[in-house]
């Protein structure tokens, strides 16, 4: 029930908005004394439509600016003092798996992820919020100085306190949605590789804006697409005046001079039917050799005009005239119009078998054969579409596939595994790692183990999710989930167990990587100490000698160290005990790391025996000051190559 308002109309407020009738492009945000977003008038712009002359103002210039963007540029360029402990009690194959399962604050995985991952990830895709007035934003601190910033990260762990909820009134309003965008967008370009590319799914409510951060973040000359994806093909029937049945997915990539960026999809249906001929090799068709396109003749591709022979008995082809290769074939029209080949001398010469030659009204014609599969093996591909309808794609199948696997429909508009397979396709190759940093139910994950599974592929993914509060009254809450986090995980679980038991047949279904590796943000695991030595009392000093946290194990000191290193979060771990000391082996002896106490010379030297590449201890950890300082010379003596590192 609405309260009085208890006071006397905002006659501003109602200026506003019948300025907004008569001139809309007027309209902008500000922020008010108390840092709230309010309606504004751009008074320059308004003087400029009641003048009938150029009125003088600010220098014109062509951007995308709101309130609060150089403080969402701080928030992305600020550092955290945090870390990511593992959870094995919640993963599946941890010491195996090379699937990461991060939960957290998205911001806070991006920035942790930035040296282990910089210029790794071939694709990103990301489902945000949508700005609706209904959904809910992330909120970021921004008003700190970096000090201030860096001393609040190393403090807090609460995520409770990182979303807020979008109300209706604030819908109206795209700064902090803009903001919230920005900074992660700008952390997720840094991951990507030359030839990455970042999928996005938004609707109308912010796809004009999206592309605008984009453009500025990844470059205008890196956009590649805006897909209509048909998701509810009935259409929303509460929608005003025209019924919505497809959201947008806009496609940037990271360089889009690397052809590797985008792959075509495999041809299917109707577009097989066209490899009507067939022989030793499989199905194939002909496609004319000769450019059609008039702009490439002899004044403007000279190289590409020369005769080609025909063997009058076989069809086949030659660049010379010899034996049987006497019928000289130009690139012309039948009308005479000179054009050229699409070939090379030196590529027919080297794939001329792929040539042939037939006779159209007494006139042989140059065709080449183009395989449905080529010679290793790779099905003939085609450009995606910009509209997409497949029915498997809509929201009803996501829906459906969340039920078959957890038993109730526990999301409200999860994307289709089989959206996300078609998109995974096209952006990725066998062996690719997969990003989600909205991961939401892990449809990404899911779809990325179901595409393993079917084409023997070894792709990998990371999940990143934050532990968002499940309404009491949902269905989730109601069949015992009471975050969205709980939810990604038992679905990749269950996704793994679902395809295990459906492949339990092949006899490598074991070697299908159905795992995950939990990994949970939180607090750094060293203490203030050691971020601010300075501000410690000297009758402190002494409850200061260990500047780990005790709540923190060995293996949550083992990730810091990773994440420090930007060493692979993924890799292989495994555990020894050498001298009655615990010792984890990362990939092998690419890093080695003990974090026990009493560490004495004996053990160095038998460590220095594994001539790991990498070795850290506890800087507490040494049995005394002597075995300190003679660590660097044992392994100078007996593993040169080790470098060495104390936390």
């Amino acid at each position: 029930m609405d309260k009085l308002k208890m006071h006397s109309p905002n006659l501003a407020e109602g200026n506003i908005d019948k300025l907004a009738a008569l001139f809309p492009n007027c309209i902008t945000e500000a922020r008010d004394a108390a840092g709230e977003l309010k309606k504004a008038i751009d008074f320059d712009l308004l003087r400029q439509e009641l003048s009938a002359s150029v009125v003088e103002g600010p220098q014109e210039r062509y951007q995308l600016n709101w309130p609060g963007k150089r403080e969402a540029l701080l928030a992305a360029n600020a550092p955290i003092a945090k870390t990511l402990r593992p959870c094995r009690e919640e993963s599946v194959d941890f010491d195996t798996t090379q699937n990461l399962f991060i939960e957290g604050d998205n911001l806070e995985a991006l920035k942790l992820l930035q040296e282990t991952y910089l210029n790794k990830v071939k694709m990103i895709y990301i489902d945000p919020p949508y700005n609706t007035g209904s959904d809910f934003i992330y909120e970021d601190d921004f008003a700190e100085s970096l000090e201030m910033y860096f001393e609040h990260s190393n403090q807090r762990n609460e995520f409770g306190d990182r979303l807020v909820a979008n109300t209706e009134s604030n819908g109206r309003f795209h700064s902090d949605w803009l903001s919230m965008m920005c900074s992660r967008l700008r952390l997720a370009r840094n991951l990507m590789r030359d030839d990455g590319v970042i999928f996005i799914s938004i609707d109308d409510n912010e796809s004009h804006n999206l592309k605008k951060i984009c453009d500025e973040i990844f470059g205008e000359k890196n956009f590649i697409a805006q897909l209509a994806v048909q998701l509810n093909p009935r259409g929303r029937h509460l929608d005003r005046f025209i019924a919505k049945t497809h959201e947008s997915i806009l496609i940037f990539g990271k360089n889009c001079e690397n052809v590797n960026t985008v792959f075509g999809v495999e041809k299917e249906g109707r577009m097989v039917d066209d490899y009507n001929r067939e022989d030793q090799n499989g199905k194939y068709r002909l496609l004319g050799l000769r450019n059609r396109n008039q702009a490439f003749n002899p004044d403007t591709r000279p190289n590409l005009y020369y005769p080609l022979y025909v063997s009058h008995k076989s069809g086949k082809i030659s660049v010379r005239r010899e034996d049987d290769y006497l019928d000289e074939v130009w690139p012309d029209t039948p009308d005479g119009v000179k054009t050229c080949w699409t070939w090379g001398r030196d590529k027919v010469t080297k794939e001329g078998h792929l040539l042939c030659g037939e006779k159209t009204g007494g006139e042989w014609r140059i065709y080449r054969k183009d395989y449905l599969v080529s010679e290793d093996g790779t099905v003939a591909k085609t450009l995606i579409k910009s509209l997409w309808t497949d029915k498997e794609i809509s929201n009803d199948y996501g829906r459906k596939s969340v039920k078959d696997l957890l038993g109730a429909a526990v999301m409200d508009f999860p994307k289709s595994p089989e959206l996300l397979k078609k998109l995974i396709r096209a952006g990725t190759s066998i062996d690719d790692i997969v990003l989600d940093f909205f991961s939401g139910s892990a449809t990404t994950a899911q779809a990325v183990i179901d595409l393993n599974a079917e084409n023997g592929s070894r792709l990998k993914f990371i999940m990143v999710q934050l532990p968002e509060q499940c309404d009491e009254k949902s269905e989730a809450f109601k069949y015992g989930y009471k975050t969205i986090s709980e939810i990604s995980k038992e679905r990749i679980r269950r996704a793994g167990q679902k395809i295990k038991k459906e492949n339990s047949s092949k006899t490598d279904v074991e070697k299908l990587d159905l795992g995950f590796r939990v990994l949970k943000i939180d607090t750094s695991n060293m203490k203030e100490v050691y971020y601010t030595p300075d501000t410690v009392s000297q009758d402190l000093l002494s409850d200061q000698v260990d500047n780990i946290r005790e709540d923190r194990t060995a293996e949550d000191l083992l990730f810091q160290v990773l994440l420090d290193w930007g060493v692979d979060l993924a890799l292989p771990i495994s555990q020894q005990v050498i001298a009655g000391k615990t010792v984890f082996f990362v990939d092998g002896n690419a890093l080695v790391a003990c974090f026990d106490t009493g560490i004495d010379e004996d053990f160095v030297k038998q460590l220095a025996g594994h001539k790991p590449l990498r070795v850290v201890f506890r800087d507490a950890g040494f049995a005394n000051d002597s075995v300190k300082i003679n660590v660097e010379q044992v392994f100078k003596l007996l593993s040169p190559a080790t470098e060495i590192k104390t936390l």
